[in-house]
């Protein structure tokens, strides 16, 4: 009798669990996360001296693929460390999805990077089918130009490798 009370409670424990799992399938939401730094040097990537800006204003976009349409969009702001976490409700596997500077808390260094690399560097995957099971999307850090670098860039370019390279023996 004993055992077979055991058997019925692992039953029930194991379908309880498989309802778990199976409520936890449908889920579409997420949460795109990244950070906004002010690039100090203008080299559009992140450095030793690129600081962090609580403050800045970001927005999520996704646009169809076919049609270019406007299928979701949602703002935030960053906070400490340049931190921000976008709210997504839905599946987005046919749309892309790209996290977009709007607006910077310091008037130095407000200036939104237009190159080509910048744009791509902030697209994500908002889809439960690309095998990936984290609900948290990660966004490449995206930066606003300083207008004029700070002086400590011509060194670090040049820990870098990217220094002038007339200076170099």
């Amino acid at each position: 009798m004993e055992k077979s009370h055991t058997i019925v409670l692992v039953a029930g424990a194991l379908c309880f669990l498989s309802l778990v799992g199976v409520s936890e399938c449908g889920d579409d939401s997420f949460f795109v996360e990244g950070q906004v730094y002010c690039d100090t040097c203008r080299t559009e990537f992140i450095t030793r001296v690129s600081e962090y800006l609580e403050g800045a204003t970001v927005r999520l976009e996704c646009r169809n693929i076919t049609g270019g349409s406007e299928t979701y969009s949602v703002e935030g702001v960053t906070g400490k460390l340049g931190f921000y976490s976008l709210p997504v409700d839905g599946d987005y596997e046919d749309d892309i999805c790209e996290v977009v500077l709007v607006k910077s808390p310091r008037e130095d260094c407000s200036e939104v990077p237009t190159s080509e690399n910048t744009r791509q560097a902030a697209i994500v995957s908002l889809t439960a089918n690309n095998g990936v099971v984290d609900r948290k999307r990660p966004a490449n850090a995206l930066g606003f130009m300083i207008n004029k670098p700070i002086a400590e860039c011509p060194e670090v370019l040049k820990e870098l490798g990217l220094g002038d390279d007339s200076e170099q023996p």
